[in-house]
């Protein structure tokens, strides 16, 4: 049995590096270009789903594949865990955008046009000549494309970090099989916390890192995330106090 106290370094340190994946999840959820249900009828840019979705689907699948790093590679140090969260959480963003865009291009026959910049950072390609009228563009371009691989490998690497700091906690107090269990669950909890905190400040849509909302709300959204995860960092360290 290990003694834990909330006042002990490790500890502390462990709570910090919670507040900090939640903090990256929150990060990520900004990135990805998030289109709701404008964007399913071609009426927006981005994915067409809200921010709660996107942000768990693509770090579940991110916990899934650090998840599998950590059990079936014992020597998988912190930095291969997170890479591997990072990696699968990308793909399955990248994924998500892709078949997004085969409907958007093949099924609906729209181009692809971002409509908060005239030229996409990406490409140099004009913007404004492909807008649709009365959208607030279509598609996802290269530039949300970019942005959202970005996000998905923020978040991952979120998910990965909090797994990885829960089960080397837990799995010292229980059944490897029930830690990592439980780890995953907690993660999982993370994971929507920090998608709904931003989604306020989202407020709907948004493209991606270009788009002048990112800006505009990600300071504020990052320090309540911070915030809030430390508060679940301490709810993980007691309920392990209970065990």
């Amino acid at each position: 049995m290990v003694d834990i106290s909330l006042l002990d370094p490790t500890t502390l340190t462990n709570i910090l590096l919670i507040a900090i994946s939640g903090t990256l999840i929150c990060l990520g959820v900004h990135f990805v270009p998030v289109g709701g249900a404008p964007a399913a009828m071609a009426q927006a840019t981005g994915i067409g789903t809200g921010t709660v979705e996107l942000a768990a689907g693509s770090g579940l699948v991110g916990l899934i594949t650090a998840a599998y790093m950590y059990a079936n590679a014992p020597e998988a140090t912190i930095a291969l865990v997170l890479t591997a969260g990072a990696v699968g959480s990308m793909i399955m963003i990248a994924s998500t955008m892709l078949a997004g865009n085969l409907v958007y291009g093949y099924g609906v026959g729209v181009p692809f046009a971002s409509a908060q910049i005239k030229k996409d950072p990406i490409t140099g390609e004009r913007q404004d000549i492909y807008m649709s009228k009365g959208t607030q563009g279509q598609g996802i371009p290269t530039v949300c494309y970019v942005s959202g691989i970005i996000g998905g490998a923020l978040g991952g690497t979120g998910g990965a970090l909090i797994y990885y700091v829960l089960v080397g906690l837990y799995s010292q107090l229980i059944s490897t099989t029930s830690a990592v269990a439980i780890a995953g669950i907690f993660t999982m909890g993370v994971f929507y916390v920090n998608a709904v905190v931003p989604s306020y400040g989202v407020g709907g849509t948004i493209e991606g890192f270009h788009d002048p909302k990112f800006r505009r709300v990600l300071p504020k959204d990052a320090i309540t995330s911070f915030f809030v995860s430390l508060v679940l960092g301490a709810v993980a360290i007691v309920v392990a106090m209970g065990m």
